[in-house]
């Protein structure tokens, strides 16, 4: 039997979540893996078995609303531990920093970081010799849309994105999407030539403008989990891409491989496709 010293110690940060959750199964499950604490700021949440309340049984792992306490614990490990973070944009920032500080490994699931925040903390874990993944989706359904989109964009010119998640999503447009635009941006090419001098009757009709005039379109509606489709257009022609989840299981195969690969690097980087 594998002793948890010879285990990577995760620290699940937004445990009480529906995606915190599915890690705390995930990671329960793993044999390379153990979890060493749960961290939620529901009050409703505090003090129980996060087990229970993710469904898979009781972990004997109690959530608690202190993070730093946490990350604490998990330096005090053979093995330098990862926190995986599931909380809210308005605390990611803070919440990686202080696992860069403390030496543990983030892996950040959490939208909502700006491109100046991202380059702030590859600087701040560069300079700890510490790994950290920012990952804006880890469906690697996700990842071949986004290649196959890379192919199309080289013959196509026009191209819109909708994407579409829960209405208890905090910010828009999504990370993926943001993600993607960019991706098609460093083509090299701009995309959507103006055609005629387009006026809009209510503002923001025509979605937000990413680089390269690529428009992204954002819905929120229950019912929904993580959905993006990609619309390519040419004279006589429409070429879509979409993913759809149905489950958010199908997220946790990512979340394991980054846990694993975290440990391995040195610095940040930014998007599942590079640790494939």
């Amino acid at each position: 039997m594998t002793s948890n010293a010879e285990l990577i110690p995760v620290v699940v940060n937004g445990a009480g979540g529906k995606m915190g959750r599915e890690v705390i199964k995930a990671v329960s499950q793993a044999e390379d893996l153990f979890l060493i604490g749960a961290v939620d700021s529901n009050p409703d949440l505090l003090g129980q078995d996060v087990g229970v309340i993710a469904g898979c049984g009781e972990l004997e792992v109690p959530i608690v609303n202190d993070l730093q306490s946490i990350l604490v614990l998990a330096t005090q490990e053979k093995i330098q531990g990862v926190m995986v973070d599931f909380t809210h944009p308005d605390g990611v920032y803070e919440n990686v920093r202080s696992a860069i500080a403390y030496g543990v490994r983030p892996v950040v699931g959490t939208t909502g970081l700006t491109p100046e925040q991202i380059e702030e903390l590859r600087e701040f874990a560069e300079k700890a010799s510490t790994g950290a993944l920012v990952i804006p989706n880890f469906a690697i359904g996700v990842i071949l849309m986004q290649q196959a989109a890379l192919q199309a964009a080289k013959y196509f010119d026009h191209v819109e994105i909708i994407e579409l998640h829960h209405n208890q999503k905090a910010d828009a447009p999504s990370g993926t999407a943001v993600k993607t635009a960019e991706m098609l941006a460093e083509l090299g090419k701009s995309f959507n030539p103006q055609q005629v001098k387009e006026t809009e009757a209510i503002a923001g009709a025509r979605g937000a403008m990413a680089a390269e005039n690529i428009r992204i379109h954002s819905v929120r509606l229950p019912g929904y989990i993580a959905h993006q489709e990609m619309i390519f257009g040419s004279p006589g022609q429409i070429y879509t891409l979409r993913h759809d989840t149905s489950d958010r299981a199908c997220f946790m195969p990512g979340v394991l491989l980054s846990i694993r690969k975290v440990t391995e690097l040195k610095t940040l980087i930014y998007g599942l496709e590079k640790i494939l």
